[in-house]
């Protein structure tokens, strides 16, 4: 190789080695990635049918901006919000919720849920909602999880909040995730009843 051709090879490389330095092409991906999990499911094969006006549909909840995102927040004083460290949820809570309500009611109800983004009924039960906590309370050291409920059958629409909380949490990601998981079953077995009360 001549020595002009190995000088400009090496003025072309000086620039990339530069770049490679400035540019990236997007964060890390977590080493693991939180999720919620119905802590009840149907078996596979499980089969069910009812009237249009008995069924029952679960729509994705409400959440505010900062529970809107894959992260858990974490209130560390009354007026300031984070967000911990290395817990990324899979996917936004509010879907996550959504589903592990809706199984829960399928197998504490039997009767059919239907829990996506578009639903052909109209009438029975519409199950709706907003996620006001979902996350980490420093000063208790607990996860906490507080959902406002809003059933709508017959043209009759009911409310009732409800709330989970579990203490004595390490401020990390497993241990987290792991109690706002048990924290989200304990709140869609109580929307769960309270819909069968309708």
């Amino acid at each position: 190789m001549h020595a002009s051709t190995s000088f400009r090879l090496a003025l072309l490389a000086a620039p990339m080695a530069l770049l490679a330095g400035c540019i990236s092409l997007g964060e890390d991906p977590p080493d693991r990635l939180l999720t919620l999990t119905a802590e009840q499911t149907s078996p596979a094969g499980t089969a069910q049918s009812v009237a249009r006006d008995e069924a029952i549909v679960v729509h994705e909840p409400e959440v505010p901006a900062a529970i809107d995102v894959n992260r858990v927040p974490v209130q560390v004083t009354a007026t300031e919000l984070a967000y911990l460290q290395d817990a990324v949820w899979v996917e936004k809570p509010s879907r996550l919720f959504r589903r592990l309500l809706a199984e829960t009611m399928r197998v504490e109800r039997g009767t059919v849920v239907l829990d996506g983004d578009e639903s052909p009924l109209s009438s029975g039960t519409h199950v709706h909602g907003t996620i006001r906590k979902f996350g980490y309370d420093v000063a208790s050291g607990s996860v906490v999880m507080q959902f406002d409920a809003m059933r709508i059958r017959d043209g009759v629409v009911q409310t009732q909040r409800f709330e989970a909380s579990e203490p004595g949490v390490l401020a990390e990601a497993a241990p987290v995730g792991a109690a706002l998981n048990r924290a989200a079953n304990d709140v869609a077995r109580q929307v769960s009843a309270w819909v069968a009360g309708a």
